[in-house]
């Protein structure tokens, strides 16, 4: 009796093993930085997460030689990644990318440096009206000292980056 009691309790085990939820999908390695500011690691294009970049194609100047504000938010992303980019799979969109949570200049012992928060700091990006209340605060200390694109004349980028 007592052998088929273990027997059970492994076999229980087991089974809550299997069915419990898989832990997140992480992709981690050297990442392209696209021109769109989405990244490319292991054949995926990844869009972080929580921000939006305005499209390639919208100018943020209308004065001399305007430049175009995802170029900037990319390379600022190229500038900022050195190394590899770690990014935890939040979601997959219905176009076959995925959105991540990306950090470069990570350890053991350190997160690293959120590529988010590290663009919404620096004006390049907005925060979308779903993400983490620290990246509004991000983006409203950005957008108070005029950097970035909220320096630069140019619409509220909420569109879906995801057409």
């Amino acid at each position: 009796m007592k052998h088929n009691i273990s027997s059970m309790a492994i076999l229980y085990m087991i089974s809550l093993f299997l069915l419990s939820p898989a832990s997140a999908e992480e992709l981690t390695s050297y990442a392209f930085v696209n021109d769109d500011g989405t990244l490319r690691i292991k054949k995926k294009t990844i869009h972080l997460y929580g921000i939006h970049i305005p499209n390639t194609s919208n100018n943020c100047r209308t004065t001399q030689h305007p430049p175009v504000c995802g170029q900037r938010a990319a390379l600022a992303l190229e500038f900022k990644i050195k190394s590899f980019v770690k990014c935890e799979i939040i979601s997959d969109n219905p176009n076959g990318s995925l959105t991540g949570w990306c950090f470069v200049n990570y350890s053991h012992f350190d997160e690293g440096d959120d590529l988010s928060a590290y663009l919404l700091e620096r004006g390049w990006a907005a925060a979308l009206p779903d993400a983490p209340i620290e990246y509004h605060t991000l983006e409203k200390i950005a957008r108070s000292r005029g950097m970035g694109v909220w320096g630069i004349a140019i619409d509220r980028p909420y569109l879906s980056p995801f057409k």
